[in-house]
């Protein structure tokens, strides 16, 4: 089955009956290839529509200085220039400016970020989560069993992934960082506030950082996604509301997304190099790259964004990150020979497309090193929502489902994700958004515990430590006596659930 969506994909909310979900996750490509050769380009007009671009250069000395001449001269502007792994943001009105940069002496790839001018249209949101009344708060904390926090019987998922049992032996060390890479994060929430890492806070939507009191909080009319996610990994054990993963670990939020809701490539190049230069442990990525949901490499547009993210989040995983990221919510094989993108390219106007997703690739989803989660609902069988694919997930967490689907057992009562929402409060949401913060928590523990664990070594535990979970064959999950999704693989590595269930237990007493 796969869920009809908007021109944008976020994080998803079910309301209680509801069929399908839909959630965040985003994605684009990786490669680059050198361009022409020619000494600078021709000067040119710059009447056409204001963009936004990346423009990938080569190593060697002075390139960066000779390339930046060559933007001016070509009608753009610098915004920001990530020296340490060649990326550079730039703003142009003229219409050739990628095709013109292709041809300058060392820039390997240069594509615009967009195809809707500076600001980008405006997008609708998925829905807005389920809230918690006061009355739904004040049921649940007289309910709550010794040594929880009030809200923590509604948490179905942190059992399925024995995060309850783990609690008991460790909450997590404050020395280990989650960047919640998002829609930005409300850090003046009771369930946040004790763990909120300002100094590794940032707003990254222009492509550059601002540091600005609060530029990382999401605004009065924008998603309350990256909040959610932020809550579900580290809200604190305080007597107070809900319980994240890993309660004891710092959080901080790196927004990347603009007012209109778009996760656009100088974004979220700035996000990852932000992550790398200011000590975080994990980043959680419940997005994909806006305006293409898949990233061809035969587009030189689409190959110089891939590019561009490929380099940012090695860069950061080679400075200490474990980068985690949710597998998207259409019910696509990821390893199919082919898929119909009907979304792409979501700032304008999308057609369909027929792509291969092994050469047109979610980003950062589909990049080499990062983690992909796929999400599971409360019976622990694969959201009816969530992507697959034998060689592509790497492992599962609790994202939600219609409880249609998949009810949890008392005393939770909905099928989705408790989470933190701005302004102090709580809600549900679902989606392959709400799983990949799980996997980024269970990531902080086993880092709390091995504390000197480079990202390779944190990762390979994370695998070695999942639940192996079999293939469910045949998947019916409406009951409807069709098969909604084959999986693939063996219990230990199939495209549902790859390594298996993670498992907080494990990361913090193995």
């Amino acid at each position: 089955m796969t869920a009809s969506h908007p021109r944008h994909r976020r994080a998803l909310v079910i309301p209680a009956g509801m069929a399908m979900a839909t959630a965040l996750a985003f994605l684009p490509n990786t490669a680059a290839t050198a361009a022409p050769a020619a000494d600078e380009p021709a000067a040119t007009a710059t009447d056409g529509t204001p963009l936004s671009y990346v423009v990938n250069i080569g190593g060697g000395h002075g390139t960066s200085a000779h390339v930046k001449k060559a933007i001016a001269k070509a009608g753009g502007t610098v915004v920001a220039s990530y020296d340490k792994i060649g990326v550079i943001v730039a703003h142009s009105s003229n219409a050739d400016f990628a095709k013109t940069m292709r041809t300058v002496r060392g820039v390997q790839s240069a594509g615009a970020t967009r195809t809707a001018p500076l600001p980008s249209a405006a997008t609708t949101d998925l829905g807005a989560p389920k809230v918690l009344s006061a009355e739904d708060v004040a049921e649940a904390g007289s309910e709550a069993a010794a040594g929880q926090d009030p809200l923590q019987g509604l948490q179905w998922d942190l059992p399925a992934i024995k995060a309850d049992k783990a609690h008991e032996k460790s909450l997590g060390s404050s020395k280990v960082t989650v960047a919640v890479i998002d829609t930005g994060v409300d850090d003046t929430h009771p369930d946040i506030a004790p763990n909120f890492d300002r100094a590794a806070s940032v707003n990254c939507v222009s492509g550059k950082p601002d540091t600005s009191e609060g530029a990382w909080r999401p605004g009065p009319s924008e998603s309350p996604h990256g909040t959610h996610v932020a809550g579900e990994i580290a809200a604190a054990k305080n007597g107070v509301g809900m319980t994240g993963v890993a309660p004891g670990v710092k959080v901080s939020g790196i927004k990347v997304s603009n007012p209109d809701g778009f996760f656009y490539t100088e974004a979220v190049v700035c996000g990852f190099m932000w992550a790398a230069e200011h000590g975080v442990d994990v980043t959680n990525n419940s997005y994909y790259t806006d305006p293409w949901y898949f990233n061809c490499k035969n587009d030189p547009d689409q190959k110089a964004l891939v590019e561009a993210v490929t380099r940012a989040s090695k860069y950061a995983e080679r400075k200490g990150a474990v980068n985690v990221a949710a597998a998207g919510n259409e019910n696509y094989d990821l390893s199919a020979d082919e898929i119909t993108d009907p979304v792409s390219p979501n700032d304008s106007t999308p057609s369909d497309r027929v792509i291969d997703p092994s050469e047109c690739l979610d980003i950062p989803t589909q990049l080499p090193g990062v983690v992909t989660v796929a999400a599971t609902g409360a019976k622990g069988l694969k959201s009816s929502f969530s992507n697959h694919g034998l060689g592509v997930i790497d492992i599962a967490a609790p994202g939600g489902d219609s409880t249609a689907y998949q009810k949890p057992e008392p005393p939770a009562t909905s099928g989705l994700i408790l989470g933190t929402l701005p302004g102090g409060k709580w809600g549900y949401m679902a989606g392959t958004s709400m799983a990949s913060p799980h996997v980024a928590g269970v990531a902080a523990l086993i880092k709390s515990t091995h504390p000197y664990a480079p990202p390779a070594l944190v990762k390979a535990l994370l695998y070695a430590q999942a639940d192996a979970t079999a293939c469910t064959d045949p998947y019916d999950i409406d009951g409807d006596g069709k098969v909604d999704a084959v999986c693939e693989g063996p219990k230990n590595r199939n495209g549902f659930y790859g390594w298996g269930m993670t498992d907080a237990l494990d990361a913090v007493t193995r």
